[in-house]
């Protein structure tokens, strides 16, 4: 994968932030850093939108005639068959 070069700019706090986990050795310098925190960021934001959907879904559903205990066995069958 090709890489870009970006100029940011931090406060104090954060750069000693970065610099702190770089310390700890989770990361080995800023651009690692910063990567993790944009796949991080992809990520959480690629789960809320699929909890947005099924929001959407189950709310385009209507109300449901069923009782919550054949809701609640249902939802068990499922889990429990796949």
């Amino acid at each position: 994968m090709a890489t870009v070069r970006k100029t940011i700019t931090l406060s104090e706090s954060q750069d000693a932030w970065i610099k702190s986990q770089i310390a700890r050795g989770e990361f080995t310098n800023d651009s690692e850093y910063i990567r993790d925190l944009v796949r991080r960021d992809q990520s959480q934001q690629d789960r809320l939108a699929t909890l947005r959907e099924a929001i959407a879904e189950g709310l385009d559903s209507g109300t449901s005639d069923k009782s919550l205990d054949d809701i609640w066995s249902a939802a068990e069958d499922r889990a429990a068959n796949g």
